[in-house]
């Protein structure tokens, strides 16, 4: 069952049926084993060109729990990490903690604003679509419909990007891994959601995507913000495939989950 849905998301009855979005259509190309279930164990997917294949539907491998002990990465990037190991800057420390103060309910993710990267990683189900010189990544969020774009083409990032949400993303295989960089944030955006890590637009987001075998992915994600950090730290996402199914439309008026519930 899809987290989100069961946690943090209650969809009223304006989406469309369920039965009209393909969530039980075969996944072409899915290995099977005897029985016609999906191999998740089998070995990961290889391009025409021998690359490492990270298209499909991914979610976080995680319950997300709600406010209070925080244990997954959504509420608390650094949920892995000792404090010392994800230091903040005074401010950020102060500003964190008046985030929680107040119930969060200044949250950007309350008024229908994308989770930035990499908070919209672990929030939702997520789609790769993955050619020769572009990846994206389709969002299952409950802002809105929301894309990104990887270009893996050579291009440098941009010397003066205009601020955004979701930031200006370049990527480069090393080995079987994705390094994907971005930067171009405002500095608006929380990094995670319970614990508020706060963010400037120096933030540099590194993410490396690994498949190791069909059915599983792994994303570390580092945060380097010298002037929200005093060092840079990473955060280690783990997330399964969802065979035989394709992402529900799902936008903020259909929404009940408790990144709403402002002040409550």
């Amino acid at each position: 069952m899809r987290n989100v849905l069961s946690g943090f998301v209650t969809l009223l009855s304006t989406l469309a049926p369920l039965s009209a979005q393909w969530l039980h259509y075969p996944t072409a190309g899915l290995p099977r084993t005897p029985d016609g279930q999906p191999n998740l164990s089998a070995p990961a997917p290889k391009t025409p060109d021998g690359k490492p294949d990270l298209s499909g539907i991914w979610e976080i491998s995680e319950q997300q729990n709600g406010f209070g002990v925080y244990t997954s990465h959504f509420m608390d990037l650094a949920v892995d990490l000792k404090p010392q190991e994800a230091p903040m800057q005074p401010w950020a420390k102060a500003v964190s903690e008046q985030r929680q103060a107040v119930e969060h309910k200044d949250d950007p993710l309350a008024r229908c604003i994308p989770p930035g990267v990499p908070r919209i990683d672990t929030i939702a189900p997520f789609k790769i679509v993955q050619t020769g010189p572009l990846v994206i990544i389709l969002y299952e969020t409950t802002a809105t419909s929301t894309f990104r774009q990887i270009f893996t083409d050579g291009r440098p990032l941009p010397k003066d990007p205009q601020p955004t949400w979701l930031g200006y993303s370049v990527g480069k295989w090393e080995g079987d891994g994705l390094k994907v960089d971005t930067i171009g944030f405002n500095d608006q955006g929380w990094i995670d959601t319970g614990a508020a890590h706060p963010q400037s637009e120096a933030l540099h987001v590194t993410e490396r995507f690994r498949r190791p075998d069909f059915g599983h992915l792994e994303i570390a994600a580092t945060i380097d913000d010298p002037k929200t950090y005093t060092k840079p730290w990473t955060g280690n996402l783990k997330l399964h495939l969802l065979p035989d199914t394709e992402l529900m439309e799902m936008t903020c008026e259909n929404s009940r989950g408790l990144e709403h519930m402002v002040g409550k």
